[in-house]
Parts: C-alpha cells; structure tokens; sequence
C-alpha cells in the first residue's frame, strides 16, 4: 500500500509529518480554482489594501501589508484534537474538499506527531486561500462547528506567519498576544 493511501495516524515513515488531501485524492475540487467563483472568494492577485480586514493592532497590520504585498494570502484553521477524534475527522474533512465545501486540509502524522514540538493533541489545518476574505474564514469556521462539531476554541493561522516563524513561543517577539489572526 501506498504512503498516501494509510491514514495519517499509521504513517510512521521517517519525514513524513503531514498528509495533504492532495496526497489522497485525485479530485480537481482540492485547492482549485473553482472555489474562488464558488464561494466568491477574492483572488489573491486581485486583493487590495481596502480588502484587508479590520485591526487595532499595528503588528498584525504590518503582517498583512507584507502578506498582501507577496500575495500570500493562504491560511488555516488548525483543528487539534486526539489521535482517535483526528483519525475520524480526517475522511470527513477531505470528502469535504472533494466536493469542494474547504479548499484543502492537511494532517499530522503519526511521526509528526512524535517528532514536532507542539501541543499534547495532534492538528489538522484546514485551509482557505484568502484570509483577508473573512466570509469565506468564518463560512468554513462555521462549517467545521455545524458539521463535524468542533466546538473547542480555534486558531486562524496564515501562512505568512508560519512562514516567519511565528509560534506561541514567538508571538511576543512580532508583536503578537497570540500565534494566530483570529482566534474564536
């Protein structure tokens, strides 16, 4: 069997610390195009300053002109959890982006797990590609909450801040409370 078809919690292959809906599925739905004009989401080429969504903090304004400036718009809900609530949310989650209701989601491994310094729980993030586009944000917030009854408290991350290295051990440093855009 192939790598990509175990579920991600019996993937223990050495640097393997994520299993992308991608990896697993062959459908066009997955971080296509066809979301943008689905759910009317704004292109990230075609984002403007008006579009960034509202701040009362400087840090997190600079974040977003840089992000808006490089068009690195992707973010994601990260959606922890145990091994067992993970391994039962991870089919869900990508029939969901199969048919295109979430643009793409992505899971920890068994050895991700073992081998990144997180939280207790294992994470699934699961992505929008504009996180300026603050519907489309809370539509799949919302989506989670209604339908796979996540109801802990969650964390919006964009990729501009992984990028930059901005953990909860390093959010202080960027001017930060937290590691995390919006946090509901």
């Amino acid at each position: 069997m192939s790598l990509c078809c175990n579920p991600p919690l019996e993937i223990s292959e050495t640097e393997q610390y994520w299993l992308r809906s991608r990896d697993v599925s062959d459908s066009p739905k997955i971080g296509g195009d066809g979301y943008f004009s689905d759910h009317d989401v704004i292109r990230p080429e075609n984002v403007e300053p008006a579009d960034l969504p509202p701040t009362d903090s400087e840090a997190v304004r600079e974040l977003d002109c840089e992000a808006l400036e490089a068009q690195k718009t992707i973010g994601k809900w990260q959606v922890t959890g145990s091994a067992e609530r993970i391994e039962a949310l991870w089919p869900e989650l990508v029939a969901d982006a199969e048919a295109g209701t979430i643009w793409a989601v992505k899971a920890m491994t068994a050895y991700g797990y073992e081998e990144l310094p997180m939280d207790d729980d294992y994470i699934l993030t699961v992505y929008t590609p504009n996180y300026f586009d603050r519907d489309d944000v809370d539509r799949v917030r919302e989506h989670l909450r209604d339908e796979h009854g996540v109801t802990h408290e969650l964390y919006y991350k964009p990729d501009i801040y992984t990028t930059k290295g901005i953990v909860a051990s390093t959010a202080a440093e960027f001017g930060l409370s937290a590691p995390a855009r919006y946090i509901e």
